[in-house]
């Protein structure tokens, strides 16, 4: 029996009959009523996908069925019949959102080319809502994975700079997520339904870089064959994310000043001037304030971009969020890569809460998905994990903690703070959680650490599995 239910509205019962007749023969799911009233009541109550309707029915006409599944929003199909049959009839039922218009008398294969029709398009609609639905999730916070208060605030902070037209510059090492929040900006403010267009300048060579932002017109240089046009174009009404903005050449600082100044630029080789309405985030690995100190970056453009800056931080420095994040890459690859595979074991996960993960959240997302690839067992243990991870994590467990102070400067008490945090969680793993031996290793109390696990909120890393 097929899945796709059909709707008939008529008041005569010979053509209910000979259109479900047709339908069924199909394997259609089918229901018949007579009137439009009663059909208004079926479809207030139960789920079709598509409603045949005559045009000329007392009360609720076959007009008035269309308007009722347009104004509530149904995700229906409303295909209209009549033996009435005019022109001006069939413009008002498509303009009031009718799939398709049938004449009396039936033809069967008519019928059923205009269901069919009418089913594919529900499903194209149906498949655009779900594409639409994935990216919009996939660039809200529910992708970007942590508990921190690192990340906390990062969320705080896209929450308050997502409506704003305001440039933002996002400063984090590789692999920390910077593309994330920059799609996260963009998908949460009011240009989400126009284009995000992300340009690594460290990934194109700068004697096409230039083109690639702005476009050229046609002879502008040896193989410009036809005019093409840029990112900045491409992304008009939306916003540009310009990725290790740091390695542009000095030439191009200008031209993007220009742009952030001006709102217009040329393409290569024009004299055009053309209007751009554009939002920039713009992301670097590197220390900008450096950049310009050491006359690498201008101290003009410096200014422009840094409207509003995020700091993103690496994974060492939010290593609570590790067992989060692997359960979120888990599921992310698990089912296609090995369904069988559900976990970590608790020894497994103290060594990746221990290591120092420089290649941060991209580094741990590899070793993840290559682990679903490799490991045989339900769980990942010790022996499955990588030497680099085992060897790094005996570093960290006999090294004290190192902490870079900022430009900008340090908030003391948070910094303590997380040196404590890191201390004791790294007392904590080395004694597998017996806070006796925790306490011997950090030389207090047991009841002083008690007191500090509550402090900072630490709890036991669990074994990662899904479900």
């Amino acid at each position: 029996m097929s899945t796709h239910n059909i709707l008939i509205v008529d008041d005569e019962a010979q053509n209910r009959d000979f259109l479900s007749e047709i339908l069924l023969e199909e394997n259609y799911a089918v229901t018949s009523v007579a009137n439009g009233k009663d059909a208004v009541a079926k479809l207030s109550q139960d789920n079709f996908h598509v409603v045949l309707t005559d045009l000329q029915m007392p009360e609720i006409d076959g007009l008035g069925v269309i308007r009722y599944l347009i104004e509530n929003r149904l995700n229906c199909i409303g295909v209209i019949y009549t033996g009435y049959g005019s022109v001006k009839t069939a413009v008002d039922a498509m303009k009031l959102g009718a799939f398709d218009y049938i004449t009396k008398p039936f033809k069967a294969d008519e019928i059923k080319v205009v269901v069919k029709k009418a089913l594919d398009h529900l499903a194209l609609q149906e498949e655009n809502a779900y594409l639409k639905q994935q990216l919009k999730a996939k660039y809200k916070f529910e992708n970007i994975i942590g508990t921190s208060d690192r990340m906390q605030r990062v969320f705080s902070m896209i929450d308050k700079v997502a409506s704003t037209d305001s440039t933002v510059l996002i400063l984090g090492e590789s692999g920390t997520g910077k593309e994330l929040v920059a799609r996260a900006l963009h998908y949460n403010s009011p240009r989400a339904q126009n284009p995000f267009v992300p340009v690594n300048c460290g990934a194109i060579p700068e004697e096409l870089l230039e083109s690639e932002l702005f476009g050229h017109e046609k002879g502008a240089f040896t193989g410009a064959f036809r005019a093409r046009i840029g990112r900045f174009e491409l992304a008009h009404s939306g916003s540009i994310f310009l990725d290790e903005v740091s390695e542009m050449s000095p030439n191009l600082q200008v031209k993007l000043l220009r742009v952030i100044q001006e709102r217009e630029f040329e393409r290569v080789g024009g004299v055009k001037s053309i209007r751009t309405d554009v939002r920039i985030i713009a992301a670097t690995n590197k220390n900008l304030e450096e950049e310009v100190e050491q006359g690498r970056f201008r101290e003009d453009l410096y200014y422009r971009l840094n409207v509003i800056p995020m700091n993103l931080p690496p994974l060492r420095e939010r290593r609570d969020d590790i067992p989060l994040l692997v359960k979120h890459f888990l599921a992310k690859y698990g089912k296609e890569k090995n369904p069988s595979l559900t976990g970590f074991s608790r020894k497994a996960m103290n060594l990746l809460m221990q290591y120092k993960w420089p290649g941060n959240v991209r580094e741990l997302e590899n070793l993840v998905e290559r682990l679903l690839v490799l490991c045989d067992g339900p769980e990942v243990d010790t022996c499955d994990l990588p030497d680099k991870i085992l060897a790094g994590a005996v570093q960290t467990t006999s090294a004290v903690p190192h902490i870079d102070l900022p430009e900008s400067g340090i908030d003391l008490s948070s910094a303590v703070s997380e040196f404590e945090k890191s201390i004791i969680i790294q007392a904590l793993n080395r004694s597998n959680w017996v806070k006796n031996r925790a306490a011997k290793l950090l030389h207090v109390n047991r009841t002083t650490l008690v007191e500090k696990i509550k402090k900072q909120k630490l709890q036991r890393p669990v074994e990662v599995k899904l479900g």
